[in-house]
């Protein structure tokens, strides 16, 4: 029989119930809330459910208590599951994001742990076989987990990127100079900053706390493309994720031969760079981690359902993807965020954080954005990175900062 899934705290996220008559029937007890992350066991198997699918139906009970039952012809229990997953923070996270269409991913940057994920909008796994016909041609892809699969234009938080292989390219970045007049035009192309806002004389620091764009697009046009490239394989773009379960790769397209225009747009996020919140959480996790990212993970451990100790699993280094020295500029530069940019909301509280806000245009109609925010906690000594998405609701600064907050504060609260 198959083993239960539980939290890290010790909710019991699925379990099996038998009925009177023998009969299996596959519970989630929170239903809709860790639909996409523990996923379901019906119609094939998504999340934890697949992913621990062998420790679910392997027995590790007492020996000869197996023995005694397959001479019944009874069945064992198959060990539990027990996940990285926090009960309080994935609930402050799904709640927090409300009715809105989009992801938060919560990990741990310092051992690679999954704390929260949610997507929106969901499902609930105790009903999809009946479901199933309506879900699978439903328009709003409820089925897709948006955290690792889905695939979103990265507006400003893709200045990080840009802001490494700036200080790469100009070991001399604090003498970088701008001045602002809400726009910058370049042979016939305008890129504004938003809401044609006019920053005014600004030093690299500011430009990034500010997400200027015109200073981001004049930086653009500076770049090595071909460095630009390699940058960003090596953060992960256009390759393999280290990530367990079903995701879709990030792409990077900017090349050599690319047109000035596309240069000035990519540097400041749009233009064809499309990413996963999952992703932008991996990178935020290796900046707060000194440059090195975890090999991210979901499941904690494995017990016997009498909770014997069957198998542990330690976190382990996934690579190295910049230096100390380039994460902890990174890091200064997503704390002038907090303390005088567009994250100003998270400043004042019982911690410290670091982050970069984005309001990401998707279409050819700018009155639609996705807000993004990713960042981490306790600035020293990192503890937990939020990455937040809220498709179709505007600035990042206005709708992302304020779900990343609520999570942070769960955290320490």
């Amino acid at each position: 029989m198959r083993g239960s899934i539980y939290s890290a705290d010790g909710e019991v996220l699925a379990r099996t119930d038998v009925a009177s008559d023998g009969s299996e029937t596959r519970v989630y007890p929170y239903s809709n809330m860790f639909a996409h992350v523990v996923g379901y066991d019906t119609n094939g198997k998504t999340g934890v459910e697949s992913i621990a699918n062998f420790h679910l139906l392997t027995s590790n009970a007492f020996f000869g208590e197996r023995v005694m039952k397959e001479l019944k012809e009874q069945k064992n229990i198959g060990d539990n599951v027990i996940t990285t997953l926090n009960y309080r923070l994935q609930k402050t996270a799904y709640e927090a994001l409300g009715n809105y269409r989009g992801a938060v991913v919560v990990m741990e940057p310092e051992t690679g742990k999954i704390l929260a994920m949610v997507s929106k909008p969901d499902y609930d796994p105790n009903t999809v076989s009946a479901n199933w016909n309506t879900l699978i041609s439903s328009e709003k892809s409820e089925l897709l987990n948006r955290a690792t699969q889905g695939q979103y234009t990265p507006g400003s938080v893709f200045k990080i990127v840009t802001a490494l292989e700036y200080i790469r390219e100009n070991p001399d970045y604090e003498s970088f100079s701008f001045d602002c007049q809400g726009s910058f035009t370049n042979e016939g192309y305008t890129i504004s900053c938003y809401h044609g806002n006019q920053h005014g004389q600004e030093d690299f620091n500011t430009a990034f706390a500010k997400s200027c764009n015109s200073a981001f697009a004049s930086i653009g046009l500076t770049l090595d493309r071909d460095k630009f490239r390699r940058t960003c394989s090596e953060l992960l773009f256009n390759e393999e994720l280290p990530v367990s379960i079903p995701y879709t790769k990030s792409t990077f397209s900017l090349a050599g031969d690319s047109e000035d225009s596309l240069a000035m747009m990519t540097a400041m996020g749009q233009g064809k760079t499309m990413v996963s919140p999952m992703h932008m959480a991996l990178i935020t996790s290796a900046i707060a981690n000194g440059g090195v990212l975890m090999q991210p993970y979901l499941v904690d451990s494995v017990e016997n359902y009498t909770g014997d100790s069957v198998k542990k699993y330690t976190p382990s280094a996934y690579g190295k993807l910049m230096t100390a020295e380039e994460a902890q500029i990174l890091t200064d530069l997503m704390e002038g965020v907090v303390t005088e940019g567009t994250a100003s909301r998270l400043s004042g509280q019982s911690y410290t954080a670091a982050g970069k806000t984005g309001t990401a245009e998707f279409s050819s109609d700018k009155s639609k954005s996705h807000a993004w925010f990713t960042g981490f906690s306790n600035v020293d000594s990192p503890d937990i990175v939020v990455t937040v998405i809220v498709e179709e609701a505007g600035s990042g600064s206005e709708y992302a900062v304020p779900i990343a907050k609520k999570i942070f504060d769960a955290y320490y609260n």
